[in-house]
């Protein structure tokens, strides 16, 4: 197999090289990635200036733009050949509910998703970073299960593994995205010329961490594989609105 590897950390992350040294062991592995940590920088694509791709001497091509614009070239014209599959991560910290809305990490695996390319968003859901070997046989399990029985309509998985140790990881839970209440307010301060600058508050508290959400299995210790979507329509309101045309 073929797969390539992004993120939103950087090219020089713990996570992102611990997930190349896992994959190497099913097949080639091609990384891009972003030049710096862009975590955060959701879906977006750099299109106000030209984008550059450089080569350290590991191999790994970093970008100076976003996590979807390193999977963007890559697929598009960098790659000699497309991907069997799209990893991004291993990210440093978690990425469920909806934060997976603005995460990078998860970005990069939809942009090979909306690609026609089976992708897979990969994080640590703790922020001591020790643990990220612990990946290592959920993610040959996810291959390994893929291999064997291919979906026929396009995959995006999102995954969430405990930052712990792996005798102490629990079962793998498929599950749905949990909830949070709105994020805090911003913080104010004052930059050294004395103008007003602000922070973005932190996120909210969760609001939905049943048992069967991403929230809830990383509160049991379990891995949490949630298959994503990309259709935003809401379709419990599409009579209602189209009522308007008729008043």
């Amino acid at each position: 197999m073929k797969f390539l590897i992004s993120n939103d950390d950087g090219y020089f992350s713990p996570g992102i090289t611990t997930l190349a040294q896992i994959l190497s062991h099913h097949g080639e592995v091609v990384v891009v990635a972003p030049e710096r940590d862009r975590s955060g920088a959701s879906n977006s694509l750099t299109l106000d200036r030209p984008l550059t791709v450089r080569t350290t001497t590991n191999g790994f091509h970093y970008v100076n733009g976003t996590p979807t614009d390193c999977v963007h070239l890559a697929i598009t014209g960098l790659l000699d050949f497309r991907p069997d599959m799209v990893f991004s991560g291993i990210n440093h910290g978690p990425n469920m509910g909806d934060d997976t809305i603005y995460s990078g990490t998860v970005a990069a695996a939809t942009e090979g998703f909306m690609l026609g390319i089976p992708s897979i968003a990969i994080s640590l859901a703790g922020h001591s970073g020790q643990h990220f070997a612990s990946a290592k046989p959920v993610i040959d399990y996810l291959i390994e299960q893929y291999k064997k029985a291919p979906l026929r309509e396009p995959l995006l998985l999102n995954v969430n593994i405990p930052d712990i140790p792996l005798d102490a990881l629990g079962e793998i839970a498929i599950t749905r995205l949990g909830r949070r209440h709105g994020s805090q307010p911003v913080v104010k301060a004052q930059n050294p010329r004395g103008e007003t600058i602000y922070w973005v508050g932190a996120v909210g508290k969760v609001q939905d961490a049943a048992d069967d959400t991403d929230f809830g299995a990383i509160a049991n210790n379990k891995v949490s594989i949630t298959p994503l979507m990309l259709d935003l329509t809401a379709y419990g309101q599409l009579d209602g609105i189209r009522t308007w045309l008729q008043s």
